[in-house]
This record gives C-alpha cells, structure tokens and sequence, in this order.
C-alpha cells in the first residue's frame, strides 16, 4: 500500500514522503497513529500543492533576506564604550549591543545571534560584521566603534 507520511517515521521517511508499505502495517500502525494517509488521488494533489507552497514561500523568504542584506550595506551603525587611558576600551562590543544599536538607528531589527563576530571588538575604529540573514545569505554590517563621551 502507497502511503504519503504526515511525519517524519524513523526508519521509513521523511515528512511528505510517499512510501510503499504492507497493508498491514498502514492499517495496524501508519493509518491509527495518523503518521501517515494512504496515498489516493486527493491526497497526491494535496501533497504537490502543499509542496508548491514550501517552494514558493521558500523563495519569497530568499528574495526578503537578500533585499534586506542590500538594504544593511548601505548602513552604519555607531557603536561607543568607554574608555580609559590612552585610548584602551573598558570591555568589547558585543552582538547584543550592535543589534540595540541598528534598531535604535535604522530602526530594523536583527536578531543577536544571527551577527557573526569573528573575533571580539576591542578598539576603536570601523569593522565589517556578517549577519546570517538566511542560510544561503549573508549580508555585511559596518560598524563603527567610538569612545563613550
């Protein structure tokens, strides 16, 4: 029996797939604990439309997430912290603050754990910081770093 699985099932597949199955299997186990709906005409044409939405919602995010990282290179976010004697810092910046700080400015909002900091930022002056917009798009962020007046 052909049965399209509403689950992932350890062992058979993945969700979505459509697998082929003894009949007693689907009836005893697949079919009761609904991981799965026999794969009829109407259930086919359901999983291709469904599947059609992933696809398109998927590209719309992609196009999103490159729009946005075009938009955030042409920003600037100014960042201060203290500093002491001859022009030492008190500390780094983190990826807290420069996410407060480009809403605060641009007012757009990045999630912290998507900025990438290759190394802590611990001195003045101007970097370029990678934020993971989408798993295929990275934009850049420039970021400059000033002392605390």
């Amino acid at each position: 029996m052909k049965v399209i699985l509403l689950e992932d099932v350890k062992k058979l597949g993945k969700k979505g797939d459509v697998i082929e199955v003894s009949d007693g299997y689907a009836r005893n186990y697949v079919l009761p604990k609904k991981l799965g709906v026999e794969a009829t005409g109407k259930n086919m044409n359901d999983l291709k439309l469904q599947n059609a939405n992933k696809e398109k919602v998927a590209k719309e995010n992609l196009d999103a997430a490159k729009a946005f990282a075009a938009d955030m290179e042409k920003d600037q976010v100014v960042v201060s912290i203290k500093a002491g004697e001859g022009g030492r810092t008190f500390g780094s910046v983190s990826s807290k603050e420069i996410a407060q700080s480009y809403k605060e400015q641009c007012g757009k909002e990045i999630d912290k754990k998507k900025i990438i900091l290759s190394e802590p930022i611990k001195s003045f002056g101007v970097y370029e910081v990678g934020v993971k917009l989408h798993p295929n798009v990275t934009g850049k962020l420039k970021v400059k770093v000033t002392e605390m007046k």
